[in-house]
């Protein structure tokens, strides 16, 4: 799978000026994006910090803190819709149903936009762009879900789905690639319980005791 937590990428050559300014661009927003996911009460000064950028070269791209999460949350958006897009194509061509589902929902697990929903829902105003990407991605969904609908449990529902992605997303451990996996493996428990039958088997291996434990230290 492509890596789905970048913007999109932007179109035709960059001169180096144009190309060092898209990278300390994404730079700052994944920074935005660390930074107020573990904190969204956290300063924008923060962002600078995390970003190494001085404030000023911040603001001259964002003006505001709600200019950030706005820019994050539309780029989630484009996400959703990106792959619920391809998940929709690959549905239209005849693929494996379930397959289909299962890794549409792995790829929007591993993009992790539902920590964004979870982070910043209520904290700005969203745009009208935003909105229509909500009522874009909404439609989408609800033409996936009736798409694979035959090979899920009779009384799972649509929304149900976005629930279990805020689910997935509130596992978080020290080390990233643990988290993912952890995830990789919540998600399969969620996945059996939505299909209609059989079993697959769970990913990764559950946490130990000290994995538990160490999210309580302190730092």
């Amino acid at each position: 799978m492509t890596e789905t937590n970048a913007r999109p990428a932007r179109r035709g050559p960059m001169s180096g000026r144009q190309a060092e300014a898209a990278r300390n661009d994404q730079r700052i927003l994944d920074s935005a994006r660390a930074v107020f996911v573990a904190d969204p009460g956290a300063p924008i000064t923060a962002v600078a910090k995390h970003a190494g950028v001085g404030i000023s070269a911040l603001y001259s791209r964002y003006a505001s803190k709600e200019e950030l999460l706005r820019t994050l949350c539309t780029d989630g958006l484009l996400i959703f819709v990106t792959e619920t897009e391809a998940a929709l194509a690959r549905l239209k061509a005849g693929e494996d149903r379930w397959q289909v589902f299962a890794d549409y929902m792995r790829n929007l697990t591993d993009a992790d936009t539902s920590s964004l929903t979870r982070a910043f829902a209520g904290k700005f105003a969203p745009t009208p762009e935003m909105f229509a990407l909500a009522t874009r991605s909404s439609e989408l969904s609800e033409e996936l879900f009736g798409l694979v609908r035959d090979v899920l449990r009779p009384d799972l529902a649509l929304h149900d789905l976005s629930v279990s992605f805020e689910l997935v997303a509130a596992v978080k451990f020290a080390d990233p690639a643990r988290t993912a996996e952890l995830r990789r493996r919540y998600l399969a428990l969620i996945l059996d319980g939505m299909r209609a039958d059989d079993r697959g088997e769970l990913p990764g291996s559950p946490p130990g005791w000290q994995e538990i434990s160490e999210r309580w230290n302190a730092g």
